[in-house]
């Protein structure tokens, strides 16, 4: 969860709401909503431990071309655009060492891309081991830099608000903040994608979802305090990347590029995590055979889906080439994100009335009116983002309407519910 998101997307947070109270609600928001969505997808993991996620739920609930769609939008935009954020988001940050032009930024985010891609190819032990150590490193750093900046900033003022902006309403504000903010919770859903390898996990993808938010939650808000903390608003809402800008300013310039490797290694970490799990949903949907052909087959050696991560590591690429900057692919990966959501939310009512006697280790807590909420707020902020970000949204709209005939074709092989 801990990636890019919360070192390089805070400034833009700022621009659109500059109150230092406005900011860190929205942050708090962003939490609460992903946590009341992981209170849905923990029943639906729970009921259904197998590698898909979403095409699972969908498909179980409506229809089979319900479940090929989301997992298609999951896989090809999703993921692979999350990957393709993430890289961005590394290549940037190296700038604080090297100078890189626009177009070898890209080049090293398509290289870095690859490179993951092939670690994961080669076992999911070694991936998970390094998603593992990098997640230990991340938490136990921020916690000191927080700590530490606090200390050698006791004597600081708080940020002072700013002019709101006067080219948009509050509530649109407020909607187009949370998508770069839903962003860097992102994460908290994987271990439903790889639930049929995680052990007992009708009790460990609820715990995972639950604890893996709380302490994300608490780290972005305390980060955020830093950040309000250290440097003034109106410097912050002009940083693309905060947390060195803040590191600079509390520890020193040594300090600052000390921080960006650290940003560094966790962006490389979240990467590493995404390309371990996205592979899963290519991999559940050619099982069924609603999907390339091959993306179904494990290494022999290695034991990985290897042509699923060769596949998501070529479209995060051309993602790279097409969109180009970290706005444009953050706002086309979110909007996915959020019809998702909506769709896996839907599901959960579906099956409550379809499917009562399933076993459920987990049942989602204030059912019905919690995820109601959600589900609502979800909508909302799917209408404010293809309202203040059309061009980006009408691409991912337009990806998902892609499989539609991919869906007839694939069934024409395999038939109309997969093998």
């Amino acid at each position: 969860m801990i990636g890019s998101g919360i070192f390089l997307t805070p400034g833009r947070v700022a621009d659109l709401l500059p109150v230092p109270e406005l900011i860190l609600a929205a942050w708090l928001v962003g939490g609460l909503l992903s946590l009341v969505g992981a209170l849905a997808n923990a029943e639906l993991g729970a009921m259904y431990p197998r590698a898909g996620g979403d095409y699972v739920y969908l498909r179980e609930a409506f229809h089979p071309v319900a479940g090929f769609l989301v997992g298609w939008l999951t896989f090809l935009v999703i993921y692979a655009g999350t990957v393709a954020v993430l890289a961005l988001g590394f290549a940037r940050t190296l700038t604080t060492f090297v100078t890189l032009g626009e177009g070898e930024i890209v080049f090293v985010a398509v290289v870095l891309t690859v490179g993951v891609s092939v670690i994961n190819y080669f076992g999911v032990r070694l991936g998970a081991v390094l998603n593992n150590v990098s997640a230990v490193a991340k938490v136990a750093a921020l916690a000191g830099f927080i700590a530490l900046a606090f200390w050698l900033r006791g004597d600081g003022t708080p940020s002072v608000p700013t002019a709101p902006r006067a080219d948009m309403p509050l509530v649109a504000a407020f909607g187009l903040a949370l998508s770069p903010i839903l962003f860097s919770y992102l994460g908290w859903n994987a271990p439903v994608y790889v639930a049929g390898e995680i052990r007992d996990p009708g009790r460990n993808v609820p715990r995972s979802l639950f604890l893996g938010l709380a302490i994300c939650t608490v780290i972005y808000l305390a980060i955020n305090a830093v950040y309000l903390w250290a440097i003034p608003m109106a410097e912050l809402r002009t940083e693309a990347n905060v947390g060195e800008v803040v590191a600079t300013a509390v520890l020193g310039p040594r300090a600052g590029a000390i921080f960006a490797g650290f940003i560094l290694l966790s962006i490389f970490g979240t990467l590493n995590a995404m390309v371990l799990v996205g592979p899963r949903i290519a991999y559940a949907m050619a099982v069924d055979g609603l999907f390339f052909s091959g993306a179904e087959r494990v290494h022999p050696v290695h034991g990985t889906p290897h042509l699923a991560i060769v596949g998501q590591g070529i479209v995060a690429v051309v993602l790279l080439l097409v969109l180009e900057t970290f706005p444009r692919l953050l706002d086309f990966t979110t909007f996915a994100i959020v019809l998702a959501t909506i769709a896996d939310t839907t599901a959960l009512y579906v099956l409550r009335r379809t499917q009562p006697e399933r076993p459920r280790p987990y049942r989602a807590w204030g059912y019905p009116a919690v995820p109601a909420v959600y589900l609502v707020a979800n909508v909302v902020i799917a209408l404010i983002l293809s309202w203040g970000r059309p061009f980006e949204c009408a691409i991912a709209v337009g990806v998902l309407a892609s499989g539609l005939p991919f869906y007839w074709w694939f069934t024409q092989e395999s038939g109309p519910n997969g093998r």
